[in-house]
């Protein structure tokens, strides 16, 4: 296993769409997915995406910690809670809410920034998982955000890409003051910043 070098703001492959993991049973994909995820924790994040490691295919890896799971306003039967670590090879996004709200998120893609950014509050994903099969879940709240953030970056699409209003988009620290001093500004969801 090897620590991936992170694409940064401006590098083509965070540009372009990602194309489809062609076997997601292949040992390459298998390796891919043991560096990311070491890459992942060396640096004590929440998601990373394959283009973010120089690797256009459509692969994403992520996790939600119990600290950051549960989102008392999604709605009646939205899923909530941890959600331990999980592969997704070309994975599908469903919006099942319109609703949007407006979160805090950072990138490692994006370093030392952090932007206020909407997102759709409900969503089902599903995905090819390593070995073959598949997976279908449903997301609010935290879990939503990260996998919209995170499958964004499969079609070339960073955070500040969807502000509405750049006046939000400013350094970490400053951001993360910003939102403690005022916490309901927006109702901000904790920084995706520790991931992809």
């Amino acid at each position: 296993m090897a620590i991936l070098k992170i694409a940064r703001m401006g590098h083509p492959v965070l540009r372009r769409r990602a194309d489809p993991v062609p076997d997601a049973a292949a040992p390459e994909v298998a390796r891919l997915i043991a560096d990311m995820r070491e890459t992942l924790a060396d640096i004590g994040g929440i998601g990373l995406a394959a283009p973010q490691v120089h690797v256009p295919l459509r692969l994403v890896i992520f996790s939600v910690p119990a600290a950051r799971a549960g989102d008392p306003e999604a709605g009646e039967g939205a899923p909530d809670g941890p959600v331990p670590f999980t592969v997704l090879i070309n994975p599908e996004i469903e919006v099942l809410d319109d609703r949007s709200e407006v979160g805090l998120e950072s990138c490692l893609s994006v370093p030392g920034l952090a932007g206020m950014v909407p997102r759709f509050r409900r969503l089902r994903y599903r995905a090819e998982v390593p070995g073959g099969g598949l997976l279908e879940r449903e997301a609010a709240g935290f879990h939503a955000r990260v996998i919209q953030h995170e499958c964004d970056h499969l079609d070339g699409v960073l955070y500040p890409m969807r502000m509405t209003d750049l006046s939000l988009l400013g350094f970490t620290e400053e951001m993360a003051r910003w939102i403690s001093a005022a916490p309901n500004r927006a109702r901000a969801t904790t920084a995706v910043g520790d991931g992809g």
